[in-house]
């Protein structure tokens, strides 16, 4: 089975182009997702021990816990060494299901895969890259986002240019839906080859 690693800095695209991936039937490990249902399962004990006050009625309240990791390096390190273990787990799950289901592609849907050495996990890259501008819209018309968070985000993120030039397939999503769905049909078309020539 040949595992996709796909990427992209905050507001570039990259669930869009996860549900693309989803709808011509590629499966889809989404690690945002599982993070959370840990946040509201199996991370709740362990993050508030380690986090007092982060709990409210039984889930793990993500704006409280922001407000403490994002600012401090040390807590967002306690806060990984909880929940990196688990999301590990669950995606090594996904894996073996989706080799035992036949599938011949699967994509790892991982916010930080190259700032974290993911890629390491994975046959090849796909970074999801906008025009800074549409990013930079995209994310400031979100609910509760303001102009201080974005750059605390961008700031813990590789730069695009960076993450591009260590893609092996780039996916422009600041052309529409259309010009995505193609792109990712071409990647497709290109891990088919690459499988039938091995």
């Amino acid at each position: 089975m040949f595992v996709l690693g796909l990427t992209g800095s905050i507001g570039m695209g990259k669930s869009t182009t996860s549900d693309i991936f989803r709808a011509v039937g590629i499966p889809v490990h989404d690690a945002d997702a599982t993070v959370h249902r840990l946040y509201a399962g199996g991370a709740v004990g362990a993050i508030g021990e380690a986090f007092p006050g982060v709990v409210v009625d039984g889930r793990v309240d993500r704006t409280r816990l922001g407000a403490i990791v994002l600012k401090d390096g040390a807590a967002l390190k306690r806060l990984e060494a909880i929940v990196h273990p688990l999301v590990g787990a669950a995606e090594r799950a996904f894996r073996d299901r989706m080799r035992a289901a036949g599938h011949a592609v699967a994509v790892l849907d991982i916010p930080l895969l190259l700032e974290t050495g993911a890629e390491r996990r994975v046959d090849a890259v796909a970074v999801v890259s906008a025009p800074a501008e549409t990013q930079r819209q995209r994310v400031l018309a979100r609910p509760g986002m303001t102009e201080e968070k974005l750059a605390a985000i961008l700031a813990r993120q590789m730069p695009d240019a960076e993450k591009r030039a260590r893609a092996h397939f780039v996916i422009e999503s600041g052309y529409g839906l259309d010009t995505a769905r193609r792109q990712v049909a071409d990647i497709i078309r290109a891990l088919a080859g690459s499988r039938r020539s091995h």
